[in-house]
């Protein structure tokens, strides 16, 4: 009943006209990245969304998946063959290393198409997107043995990979995990323990699937300094690269769940089963960070994909509703009533989506090239800068995207009233999957709290340094353009209150750590208001360069109502962080 088109329009003017990739073709992968090669990847990659994947959308949701008796698990109909294709066209490597089979074009160019496969169907696209993450991390911190026998397959998707953190007992306290390694005389290890939450833990898709585990090795210290990383395949692998014999690994359960019912959440167990250091012993948790934050840059755009099909199916369904006369007289006269699209408060909620999904599509894909840069710049500064700037925005994309993601998909669905709440029309799937983005990956009070905690003081507060001179720069160099001038002006207080609040933050912390917690995620939320005010005055200036044109003057319309209505938020935000802690900890436990 729903449908999906993606956005291309909207997402070759922000790889083209704001990020202008054809300024980086000196780097390797951008040369392949001209601007009709984009526009073929992103035209043939809407179709396959369009057309293969959200057509599996609310029939996997409905049917999920199935664990027999054996520990297998069969995906929903239709699934498996959507994953050949994909792998077919070569989508999985789409901005993978070509010395193992990828095809090495820019990860800005990938992050567009892995937002029309989660727009698309959100639980099918969890299964190459770990493979793919898992994949990055061998070649990461792998041997040049392991990446010879694993990255090929992953890549080619022929073998899918999973990361097996959470323990029932530990959450998101990895410490506390007691998941058992004993090393062999060979110089594998026995890994022993259960994991839960694992996504894609078991499945059809694939001939072999590479299990990335943590787990403490005898004798290793307690706490995170004693956690280890070790690949366990499913299969094991022969030495002429065929899959080989099965590894004592299984899935005891599938998780009943309240959204992504097509992908696979299993009880993943490990008895006695053969895995091989991944990296240096008692580092596991460092190496197993290259998939996490990868992982959650990919949640984080997984809150735009499903506030951008949500949206259009929201706006569809505005533009079709015949309900009530607008306020200010008959829209359509001829008909028994006008669309509902007419009545403000429905615009309302469709507006507050439109603005946040452009501006949070620009800012997503700006920090996906600057990904790109910490591996290809020439120089060692813009290499610095680019890894600064991606520590500094994973939690707060992360964070920020999910929460309005899932607060939009409810606004959609609210805009459908009676029909949003029935499952035929399919809005509310949007709403359950929406849903565990916020929490996957690190909770985003978590994410909040490493921003707060970690990232603003990380080399003496560089990275946020940068970035506001990055802003006053920017700001300073468009001054004298009147009809930018608001987005300058806007850009300009909020990065002023965002630079008050970390000023604030800075001064009281110290004196109660409470301070920091409870203010954490008013300020994440001011950081991030700051970062989309930033991405719309840059989406703005390239408008403003064809200011006849519809695409464009649409999108300055929506740039101005993010101005009017949703920045200013950022000024309540403020005023809760120098709130502090007094009234939010003051009551005993007890009196909950």
């Amino acid at each position: 009943m729903t449908v999906y088109n993606a956005p291309l329009k909207d997402m070759q003017f922000v790889l083209n006209n704001v990020l202008q990739l054809s300024k980086y073709s000196n780097l390797p992968g951008f040369a392949d990245a001209s601007e009709d090669m984009v526009e073929a990847i992103l035209d043939e990659g809407g179709k396959l969304a369009a057309n293969v994947l959200h057509p599996l959308n609310q029939s996997g949701d409905k049917e999920g998946c199935t664990r027999h008796e054996d520990g297998s698990v069969t995906t929903p109909k239709g699934f498996k063959e959507a994953y050949e294709t994909y792998c077919e066209g070569g989508w999985l490597g789409i901005s993978a290393d070509p010395e193992y089979g990828g095809q090495g074009l820019p990860h800005v160019l990938g992050i567009a198409v892995n937002e029309m496969v989660s727009a698309a169907n959100l639980a099918f696209g969890m299964y190459p997107g770990l493979g793919i993450g898992a994949a990055d991390a061998i070649r990461a911190h792998g041997t040049d043995e392991q990446k010879q026998e694993y990255l090929p397959n992953m890549i080619a998707g022929k073998w899918g990979g999973t990361m097996n953190l959470t323990e029932a007992h530990s959450g998101t306290d990895l410490g506390l995990l007691r998941t058992k390694a004993v090393k062999q005389d060979d110089g594998s290890y026995k890994i022993t323990g259960e994991k839960i939450f694992i996504s894609a833990g078991e499945h059809d898709l694939t001939e072999n699937i590479i299990h990335l585990v943590l787990a403490r090795i005898e004798g290793a210290p307690e706490g995170v300094k004693g956690i280890s990383l070790f690949i366990v395949p499913k299969f094991f692998v022969n030495e002429d690269g065929s899959v080989g014999g099965a590894n004592g690994v299984s899935c005891g359960s599938i998780e009943e769940k309240m959204g992504i019912h097509g992908n696979s959440t299993c009880v993943m167990n490990f008895d006695d089963s053969t895995g091989w250091l991944l990296g240096q012993e008692n580092k596991g948790l460092k190496a197993m960070f290259t998939m996490m934050n990868e992982a959650r840059l990919g949640v984080a755009l997984q809150g735009v994909a499903q506030s951008e099909v949500s949206y259009q199916n929201g706006a569809d369904y505005a533009r079709e509703r015949l309900q009530g006369r607008a306020l200010t007289g008959p829209a359509e006269p001829d008909k028994p009533a006008d669309p509902i699209i007419v009545h403000p408060d429905v615009r309302r909620m469709l507006m507050d989506q439109r603005a946040f999904t452009e501006g949070a599509r620009a800012w997503m894909y700006w920090t996906a090239l600057y990904g790109d840069l910490v591996h290809k710049a020439e120089d060692d500064e813009t290499r610095q800068k680019a890894d600064d700037y991606m520590g500094l925005m994973t939690p707060v994309l992360k964070c920020y995207l999910t929460e309005k993601g899932y607060w939009h998909a409810t606004n959609a669905q609210q805009v459908l009233g009676g029909h949003g709440y029935i499952a035929e029309w399919g809005m509310e799937q949007f709403v359950r999957d929406a849903r565990i983005a916020m929490i996957y990956e690190g909770a985003n009070g978590i994410q909040a709290l490493d921003l707060v905690g970690r990232k603003l003081m990380k080399d003496g507060g560089r990275a946020w340094q940068t970035y506001f001179a990055e802003i006053d720069q920017f700001i300073e160099d468009n001054q004298g353009d009147e009809n930018l001038k608001p987005f300058l002006d806007g850009l300009a207080a909020a990065k002023a209150r965002t630079l008050e609040g970390t000023q604030w933050l800075g001064a009281n912390a110290m004196q109660n750590f409470n301070n920091a917690g409870a203010g954490s995620m008013d300020y994440l939320h001011l950081f991030a208001l700051t970062c989309l005010a930033y991405a719309w005055a840059q989406m703005a200036k390239a408008a403003l360069e064809n200011p006849d044109d519809d695409f464009c003057k649409h999108k300055l319309i929506t740039g101005r109502y993010f101005l009017e209505r949703l920045l200013p938020d950022s000024a309540a935000h403020l005023e809760k962080i120098k709130a502090g802690a007094g009234a939010m900890m003051e009551l005993p436990a007890e009196a909950f």
